[in-house]
């Protein structure tokens, strides 16, 4: 299928060959019929894309910092790389989507095969969404209305919370596509409308839904207007759905509101604001977000858990509804709003109008393929050929997952160690398409169960959220493959029971599971290792993970995540059991504060105890500066200490011979790592991280986090 994808880089929008998305249980499968251009989001988005660097840096001045920090702590080529990864990667165009149902994923039954729907998907010939961001399209609306669906929820939303009264006078600073929607729903309310924005023509559209306009390019002064509109009582209330980096619409609203007034930001402007203009009268001020509740829940979008009606009257979904309702008996009107149509193909010359200023546009409708020419459902998109015999030899990898860090760090890592790039999946496509040719895979494929059941497939790399890794994990191996898993191996002891036993079923243990600590490898570590290999007493450990704070409801801190201690210190722990040489014999976790306070993302230390009497504690704090160095690791041992910082740099106190060593660039193992496992594959080795370790320090990181939350 084809999708409209946009670079970050420098703004191009390309048409993708990518493979149709499998839709999750909770989800739907659509294919589209129209789709809409959001000519103010949109737009930013390529605006954005096409600026240059400067333009880009001025525009996103906090993303420098953060740069800036990680240059200090990772060193400036680790960092570009990391730039670069990022703006490569191509982000999905569009949130108004109209088509019909092909494939309907079981926790969805509201919806069946062959009825229009509208959602928040993309532009693409399939889109695969959650049924809780998708509505039934009634007979009597179009699929050229149902497109503005999302747009006019967006405006619906900022009503709700204005929360209008008939006979109310309002102001709509900015009569975009969203702005002239909401001169409509506000007439449907009963209320008087001032509508503002520079363009006569779209001034003249607000004129015909019946309103007000003030004509700010013929001179005309808003505030003034505003205060005949209301004879001088002032504006009940405001709707900003401008897009600008002036603060004069706040400004602006702020002075022309009456005493209590209240204004509702939709759009996007500056947000200087005079403390005295919302002082004297009380102004209250709220940020409107997107269709309405639910918007980015997780719980909501992403598993289709609906909130109680009673209780949230007015979800997203159940705005989709009601603005489908309006346009069913005619109060809202969006056919005057239609001002170009292009074919999906042309779609290039769509965003070329959008981008060009000097040339007038308002709703600029999409329209796809239908009948007997409609695109079908593919799913493994062929990339290349196979390679030839003499390549053949090489381990063949399916990689399940292509997400950041499998395209920045696993699949190069995989690459320069010698493995034959078969296949790569992601759910969407959209990744899969894009690492597949990036790297040269033989083809990329959002069906999981086909690759692993592909003979010519040797290995498979996991690379997915972590509470899907231990299911994948025993499909892999139940296939017969070997299996690389990006930690952790499981978020529970009861599937790391299931695993050991599936692996423990084969005498012989012909497949491999290796896990992906990867700083057992770092040449640092090894180092570290090689000169404690002297030291006969027992050692102590302090490793300090200057982790920083993740956002409440990140995936890594909720269900998905299983954790920052399963999904992110385990690498620490497995460290320790590295260079401690010896079983682990107990643990002991603390965490800061208590249940319910930073209960979502707190500081942990974790004390293990080793047993040949060495002790190690990693302190894992989450409340530090992004400045200081991330990693450090200190051995305390026969009079002498090591100190690594960040993997860079190694320095010996007391060391006989040895002072310090000091790399280029930052080197945490991960491509040691892997070159060990292929290797491995090869010669028919055992896996370069015994199995016994592997088991051991998941079900100590496990027993440690659960410590750490009771």
């Amino acid at each position: 299928m084809q999708q409209l994808l946009q670079s970050l880089a420098d703004g191009r929008i390309v048409l993708e060959e990518i493979p149709a998305p499998s839709p999750s249980s909770s989800a739907i499968l659509i294919r589209t019929s129209r789709s809409l251009i959001s000519s103010g989001t949109e737009r930013m988005l390529v605006e954005f894309g096409r600026a240059n660097w400067i333009e880009k840096i001025r525009q996103q001045p906090e993303k420098v910092h953060q740069v800036l920090d990680k240059m200090r702590t990772d060193g400036v080529l680790s960092t570009l790389e990391a730039v670069r990864s990022k703006l490569d990667q191509p982000i999905p165009l569009g949130y108004c989507n109209v088509g019909s149902v092909v494939e309907v994923g079981a926790g969805a039954p509201e919806f069946t095969v062959g009825e229009r729907v509208v959602s928040n998907g993309s532009h693409a010939e399939f889109v695969a969404v959650g049924h809780n961001l998708c509505a039934h399209v009634p007979e009597g609306v179009s699929d050229d209305e149902a497109a503005f669906v999302p747009l006019a929820a967006i405006a619906l939303q900022g009503l709700r919370l204005a929360g209008p009264a008939i006979g109310e006078r309002f102001c709509v600073i900015g009569l975009g596509l969203i702005g002239l929607i909401a001169v409509q729903l506000l007439r449907a309310n009963g209320c008087k409308v001032l509508g503002v924005d520079p363009d006569p023509a779209k001034s003249a559209l607000a004129a015909a839904f019946g309103a007000d306009v003030v004509d700010v390019g013929a001179g005309e002064d808003v505030l003034k207007a505003a205060e005949l509109v209301t004879r001088g009582q002032g504006i009940d209330a405001v709707l900003i759905t401008a897009a600008t980096d002036s603060n004069e619409p706040v400004q602006q609203a702020a002075r022309m509101c009456r005493q209590r007034g209240r204004i509702v930001l939709i759009g996007v402007t500056g947000l200087e604001l005079n403390r005295a203009d919302f002082y004297k009268k009380e102004i209250s001020f709220q940020v409107s977000c997107s269709y309405g509740p639910g918007r980015y829940d997780e719980v909501y979008e992403g598993r289709g858990i609906d909130y109680p009606y009673g209780l949230v009257r007015w979800t997203e979904q159940r705005n989709f509804q009601a603005v489908l309702q309006l346009m069913e008996s005619g109060q809202l009107n969006v056919r005057t709003l239609i001002s170009h149509r292009f074919a999906f193909g042309a779609a290039g010359a769509a965003y070329d109008l959008l981008a060009d200023r000097a040339q007038s546009s308002l709703g600029i409708v999409l329209e796809y393929k239908q009948g007997a020419d409609a695109p079908v459902i593919v799913r493994k998109l062929p990339l290349r050929t196979a390679p030839s015999d003499s390549h053949v030899a090489s381990p063949a990898a399916a990689f399940v997952g292509a997400g950041n860090y499998a395209g920045r760090i696993l699949i190069p890592a995989f690459r320069a160690g010698g493995a034959r790039l078969f296949a790569v999946t992601s759910a969407n496509g959209i990744n899969a398409a894009r690492y597949g040719r990036k790297y040269q895979f033989e083809s990329a494929s959002t069906e999981v169960d086909g690759v692993l059941a592909a003979p010519e497939v040797d290995f498979v790399v996991i690379a997915t959220r972590h509470d899907s890794h231990a299911q994948f994990v025993q499909r892999a191996l139940a296939a017969g493959k070997h299996v690389f898993v990006e930690k952790p191996l499981a978020l529970v002891q009861s599937d790391v029971d299931v695993i050991e036993s599936l692996l423990r079923a084969d005498g012989r243990q012909t497949r491999m599971l290796m896990i992906g600590f990867n700083r057992r490898f770092a040449p640092l570590a090894l180092r570290m290792k090689s000169l404690l290999g002297a030291v006969r007493e027992p050692k102590t450990f302090v490793i300090t993970v200057n982790a920083g704070a993740a956002p409440a409801g990140h995936w890594t801190v909720e269900s998905a995540g299983g954790g920052r201690i399963i999904g992110e210190a385990c690498h620490f722990v497995d460290l320790l059991r590295f260079l401690a040489g010896c079983p682990i014999t107990g643990s002991v976790a603390r965490r800061t504060g208590s249940e319910g306070a930073n209960s979502h993302d707190p500081s942990v230390c974790i004390t293990l105890s080793f047993a040949d009497g060495s002790l190690g504690t990693i302190h894992y704090a989450t409340g530090g500066h992004a400045s200081f160095p991330k990693e450090r690791v200190e051995v305390f041992a026969g009079g002498r200490v090591l100190q690594l910082d960040n993997f860079r740099r190694l320095r010996a106190f007391g060391w006989p011979g040895f002072k310090s060593q000091r790399l280029w660039r930052q080197d945490k193992g991960q491509f040691a790592c892997a070159a060990a496992f292929v290797s491995a594959i090869k010669t028919g080795d055992v896996s370069p991280i015994p199995l016994d370790e592997i088991l051991e320090v998941s079900r100590a990181t496990i027993a440690v986090s659960e410590a750490a939350r009771h």
